[in-house]
């Protein structure tokens, strides 16, 4: 999956400042032309940075449908569906229509923090049912498990899992990933600022959130990076060190939300049991920006 190299934007929903939060449809369009029209190379369409879990069925169906007539095959586009009831996971993707997408990321299960053969067995019967190709998706601080290193190259081994998206922050774990994956299976960094670090030693890219309002210096850095000047990658790095910490004071995305919202892009509004940033935080953003 070659097209999944580079720079994938976990796309933020967004939701006008009303009281119901209804979903801003105008604002969705805007944001992906923004992320095409500046070097981003794919699209995540309802990953958690999308508030999926506050979205009900018919606004996933479609904001599905709106991303891809929208973006109309100019970018791939992953989809974003997860949870920690195996079966349930299983009968939503068989109702849920994903032509036109590319490939599926899941989350590891969250709360009932399963063995690492619970969380073999749960992917192995997710592939098996996925049409498209499944990427993994550790994110141990949101879940509470982590996919070991022999957990994930067990699941490489799957002919329909094709990645993983590691957001462990152990940089140890990755490189044993790297050292033992199939060749063309995709470690991507779920961590802006391990990204170059994890492309320095066979990494495919990044799914971030900061892209979401930097998508050209975020994808002209990862392109660096991956052309190995690690140098340049480096400075633009360094660029965000500030603001990066900022993104998840208040958890993801309020902190995005609130640079979107300075950028004129969207509103800064999320949905309970998230507030928008406070103003201290907003005050901090808006100095740096």
């Amino acid at each position: 999956m070659d097209k999944l190299r580079g720079t994938g934007v976990a796309l933020v929903t967004p939701f006008l400042p009303s009281p119901d939060r209804a979903v801003d449809y105008p604002a969705l369009r805007r944001l992906i032309d923004f992320q095409l029209e500046n070097g981003t190379d794919y699209l995540v369409i309802n990953g958690t940075t999308a508030e999926s879990p506050t979205l009900t069925t018919e606004e996933r169906t479609e904001i599905r449908r709106v991303a891809k007539e929208h973006t109309a095959g100019r970018a791939p586009l992953v989809y974003g569906l997860g949870g920690n009831d195996t079966a349930a996971l299983v009968r939503s993707l068989e109702s849920t229509d994903l032509s036109g997408y590319d490939a599926l990321l899941s989350a590891s299960p969250y709360y009932n923090k399963p063995s690492q053969r619970g969380i073999i067995a749960h992917y192995q019967r997710l592939a098996d049912a996925s049409p498209l190709p499944v990427l993994l998706y550790n994110v141990p601080g949101r879940t509470s498990s982590n996919l070991t290193a022999a957990t994930t190259l067990e699941l490489a081994q799957h002919p329909n899992i094709i990645g993983i998206k590691e957001a462990s922050g152990n940089l140890e774990q990755c490189i044993a990933i790297a050292a033992h994956k199939p060749a063309d299976f995709l470690l991507i960094s779920g961590d802006d600022m391990i990204t170059t670090s994890l492309i320095s030693f066979g990494g495919a890219g990044i799914i971030s959130v900061l892209a979401n309002a930097f998508p050209q210096r975020f994808s002209a850095m990862t392109r660096a990076a991956l052309n190995g000047d690690f140098a340049g990658a480096s400075q633009l790095l360094f660029g965000f060190a500030e603001l990066n910490p900022l993104m998840y004071e208040e958890s993801n995305p309020v902190g995005v939300k609130a640079v979107l919202a300075a950028q004129g892009l969207c509103a800064d509004a999320v949905r309970l049991p998230l507030l928008e940033a406070s103003a201290d935080l907003t005050e901090r953003i808006g100095k740096l920006l």
